[in-house]
């Protein structure tokens, strides 16, 4: 059972990789064996030195993915250094919090860009590499709003919807070729896109009295999951929105 498990030899691509969920993700994959190539807009060593004291190797790559013009230069660099992408995590995204009533075309365009565009472009980017060998794995980042509307967020919710659909879109054109293609759902976590609501008394109450487990979610949390989905565990796993949320979804 630990060989299905195993990622020695694979390289993985991680977006929004230097904190929070991707950092948490990216870790989890070293661990599991994997070489990791991390992309973001800012400039870290942190997760890159976690990385390496697992005695794996890494790539760090900056790149605003507000755009998709970077995705090339990153899919290319990464053959260049590994020879191949057989992962990538799409976790880059962000959030605007306004009431719909007030939502700017700027807000609505960059939220969508980033948690939709993006994940279509470098999916098609690395699947063209994946085809060649048959066999991959991409795992986009959905969310608990891929379900639900919530509140001043229509933008977010709207893109997280779109995350599901083309993960399911993906798997019907692509599981033929070897490709898995999957999504985590990630509930309530303690990243800086919830920062605002953690910090409200009231709202984190609500929140937590309907959690069965009682917390916040952590980075860590989705390590494992991750490390599932793009192991041999999960070959036969494909379109699915696999929910982490601590039963929010089951209350």
């Amino acid at each position: 059972m630990k060989r299905v498990f195993d990622l020695t030899g694979r390289v993985a691509i991680v977006t929004g990789a230097y904190k929070g969920l991707g950092r948490g993700m990216a870790i989890g994959l070293a661990e599991a064996g994997a070489d990791v190539v991390l992309v973001d807009r800012e400039e870290s060593n942190e997760t890159a030195d976690a990385i390496r004291s697992f005695g794996r190797k890494t790539l760090t790559l900056s790149a605003d993915l507000m755009s998709i013009d970077p995705i090339p230069s990153v899919v290319q660099k990464t053959i260049e250094t590994f020879g191949k992408v057989d992962i990538l995590i799409n976790n880059a995204g962000t959030i605007r919090r306004t009431p719909a009533i007030d939502y700017s075309e700027k807000d609505w365009d960059d939220v969508m860009a980033v948690n939709a565009k993006t994940v279509f472009f470098f999916s098609q980017a690395v699947a063209r590499d994946m085809m060649k060998r048959k066999e991959g794995k991409i795992i986009n980042i959905a969310s608990l709003l891929s379900f639900q509307g919530g509140i001043l967020v229509p933008a977010y919710a709207a893109s997280k919807g779109a995350v599901a659909q083309v993960t399911k879109a993906l798997a019907n054109e692509w599981a033929s070729s070897g490709i898995n293609i999957n999504a985590i759902a990630p509930g309530y976590m303690a990243t800086d896109n919830t920062k605002a609501l953690r910090e409200d008394a009231a709202r984190s109450k609500t929140i937590l009295d309907r959690i069965p487990a009682g917390r916040w979610g952590a980075p860590e949390d989705l390590a494992g999951v991750a490390v599932f989905l793009a192991s041999h565990a999960s070959d036969y796993v494909n379109g699915h929105v696999l929910v982490v949320d601590g039963g929010w979804l089951a209350r």
